[in-house]
């Protein structure tokens, strides 16, 4: 009990004398009692006081001729939590155990504390002693607000992939205040929320998913201060899923395109992937050198008919995909058209003139300078695959398995028309003509 430490206090001028005080004080030490007629009150001033702040515990309601204060930082009236006494003839002042040297006794029976930390926050008793051998007590409480430092989110990683990686988020901060957590500026996800620990510090997700992805910040705060941590940005890899091809970067392909003869078509690989996945093309079951979203097909012929395939990985799910269209000739072309490739050849160039679309039944070809007759013949293909020269030839045209003829440099004379003439398995025959032009070289 605090008024025992006081005993024996000796006689000061103008003072009770020792002898007496003995008795008063030690007698109440021995035979202390609440009063239950206390009215006596403590409030702090400020009401809410921040650390390095000069805080007073003001006691309201003091009555009677008082002798002695005791002044209690803890839960009960016991010696372990003694601050200090206080003699009110002498003005003489006694630390106790928990005495920080802040604290000092006024003479209306005051506390006041010098520089406030956060760890005089707590409950504060005092006990009086007057002449009448009574002790009243007064109880209050004082919370010292801490400025708050800035907090720091800590990840257990920064860049996770989707359904396989767990989400461990920590509010690191020295202060026990209040935490709450921020998403791109915003309240947080539920189902990142449905894993916050009980006090509000750490966030918990299992298998992760994208639209969790973004800038994540914790705030601590108290009654007078709030701080907010700098963002931390978490990034979460999926993918492939939904491999297509398009036509021109945006018209959807089906299972084929119909391209016309000697025109240009760009094929675009599209997926829903985090980060951009690596592209293989294929063509025909084939790798192409080409390891970029589209793939450019120019001037196309026959020999580019075929399947073409985007094959899709993503580097950091491991995950792949792909997609496959067939790439034809259109119909029409193949029935109407041959065209010289360059379309406009010079002197001493080589031209194919390229059929659209040949017959796939095809039985035998042959290619005539002018009209169909075997002195203008220059070549034909024989059911072998094998072609043969005929009485037009001049050792500089050459065919292919797709009725294609290739005229090796050019002369002037070379002008005019060519017929081609082609017959099916079914024995259907069919001529074409197309007119060659020379241009003079320069």
């Amino acid at each position: 009990m605090g008024f025992g430490l006081i005993c024996g206090v000796e006689k000061k001028k103008g003072g009770v004398h020792s002898s007496e005080l003995y008795f008063l004080l030690c007698g109440a030490w021995k035979a202390a009692f609440l009063s239950a007629r206390a009215e006596i009150s403590i409030t702090p001033e400020p009401a809410q006081p921040v650390e390095g702040d000069n805080l007073t515990l003001v006691v309201h309601g003091l009555s009677g001729e008082l002798l002695a204060y005791n002044w209690y930082a803890g839960p009960m009236l016991n010696v372990a939590y003694l601050v200090a006494s206080y003699i009110v003839s002498t003005g003489d002042e006694t630390p106790g155990p928990v005495h920080t040297g802040r604290e000092a006794v006024r003479p209306d029976g005051s506390l006041n504390i010098q520089g406030a930390l956060p760890g005089h926050s707590g409950t504060y008793i005092l006990q009086t002693l007057n002449r009448q051998f009574q002790t009243e007590v007064a109880y209050g409480h004082v919370q010292v607000y801490e400025i708050l430092a800035q907090p720091v989110v800590m990840a257990n990683s920064t860049a996770l992939v989707e359904h396989r990686d767990t989400l461990r988020l920590l509010c690191s901060s020295p202060s026990p205040a209040q935490v709450r957590w921020f998403f791109n500026g915003g309240p947080l996800p539920v189902s990142v929320r449905l894993g916050m620990s009980p006090d509000g510090r750490e966030l918990t997700r299992r298998g992760i998913r994208r639209e969790e992805a973004g800038a994540y910040q914790c705030e601590v705060w108290n009654s007078v201060s709030v701080s907010r941590s700098e963002p931390i940005n978490l990034t979460v890899y999926y993918g492939p899923e939904r491999v297509a091809i398009l036509q021109d970067s945006t018209t959807l392909t089906g299972c084929t395109i119909k391209v016309d003869f000697n025109t240009s078509l760009t094929l675009w690989c599209v997926s829903r992937s985090c980060p951009e996945p690596e592209y293989l093309w294929a063509f025909n079951g084939q790798a192409l050198k080409n390891g970029q979203d589209h793939l450019n097909i120019t001037s196309m012929t026959a020999s580019q008919e075929g399947t073409y395939t985007c094959i899709v990985k993503n580097p950091k799910t491991l995950l792949s995909g792909s997609a496959s269209v067939v790439v034809k000739l259109s119909a029409v072309a193949v029935a109407t058209m041959i065209v010289p490739v360059p379309t406009k050849p010079t002197e001493g160039q080589d031209v194919t003139l390229t059929v659209q679309g040949y017959p796939k039944d095809l039985l035998v070809y042959a290619w005539y300078r002018g009209p169909v007759s075997e002195p203008n013949r220059v070549l034909s293909q024989l059911p072998s695959g094998n072609w043969i020269a005929g009485p037009a030839h001049t050792g500089r045209e050459v065919g292919f398995a797709n009725c294609s003829l290739l005229v090796q440099k050019l002369n002037l004379t070379d002008a005019g028309r060519y017929t081609l003439k082609t017959i099916t398995l079914q024995g259907k025959t069919e001529t074409l003509e197309v007119e060659l032009q020379v241009a003079l070289l320069e």
